[in-house]
């Protein structure tokens, strides 16, 4: 036997081998299919108190800067409206907030941030939005002699851009640019996540972009290549 036939009946007896398996595994599928709850998405505390966002200042100014980031047009709702606070504030409520799944040990060595091509943060991300909103209204209070939430919105753009560029510097305390990319990142997740988090209310993201949302399966679409479906967008929240 050469070596093409030896392989050959060594995969073949692979194959046969691994068909009886998978029968036998087929055999005993579990019929109970239903969801394990500690693997099912937990939806966000709507119809309450703010958890975490509950100084009004801060929460105000915090809206502002949401609603310039993504701001309500002729396409959809702004963020604030489209529920992108409530999304934030469950989330800093929870894990994420207490930053459980970032590595937060110290000593912070000098240089780090430029060795790990991102900025390393100590603070959770709940601190990060405390001191960085406080730093944001302190800093239009010093330059404007009013609340950040109460400047015209062109102003509020430019402070916005000179965070994102890195030519405004809140305080020696907060990296300013990373506290842009903070709030950019959290509004953009708070607009197109499922509704079951707390934003993206009347899956107004999704429908801004085409999004069908989390349907069951796509087999009746798979050969539709090119045609605009027009699918009504399904969030993860349990229908009635």
């Amino acid at each position: 036997m050469n070596r093409r036939e030896a392989l050959f009946s060594f995969g073949a007896m692979a194959a046969a081998t691994a068909t009886v398996a998978r029968a036998e595994t087929l055999g005993s599928y579990p019929t109970d299919m239903a969801l394990d709850p500690a693997f099912a998405p937990r939806p966000a505390r709507l119809g309450g108190q703010m958890q975490v966002l509950t100084n009004d200042t801060q929460r105000r100014t915090l809206e502002a800067a949401f609603d310039r980031l993504m701001p309500e047009d002729e396409y959809g709702p702004s963020a604030t409206q489209a529920g992108c606070i409530e999304f934030l504030d469950d989330q800093l409520a929870g894990p994420y907030g207490a930053g459980d799944v970032l590595y937060r040990e110290g000593p912070k060595m000098a240089g780090e941030d430029a060795l790990m091509q991102a900025p390393q943060f100590i603070a959770t991300p709940r601190e990060r939005y405390e001191t960085g909103l406080e730093a944001l209204e302190a800093y239009a209070q010093t330059n404007d002699r009013a609340s950040f939430a109460d400047l015209q919105p062109d102003r509020q753009d430019e402070i916005l851009r000179g965070l994102e560029e890195g030519t405004i510097s809140l305080s020696p305390d907060v990296n300013s640019k990373a506290f842009f990319e903070l709030m950019l990142a959290n509004v953009r997740e708070g607009y197109f996540s499922d509704p079951i988090y707390g934003g993206n209310k009347d899956m107004a993201g999704w429908k801004l972009i085409g999004f069908p949302g989390a349907r069951y399966d796509y087999r009746l679409y798979a050969d539709r290549v090119g045609e605009k479906l027009d699918l009504e967008p399904v969030s993860l929240i349990p229908r009635d």
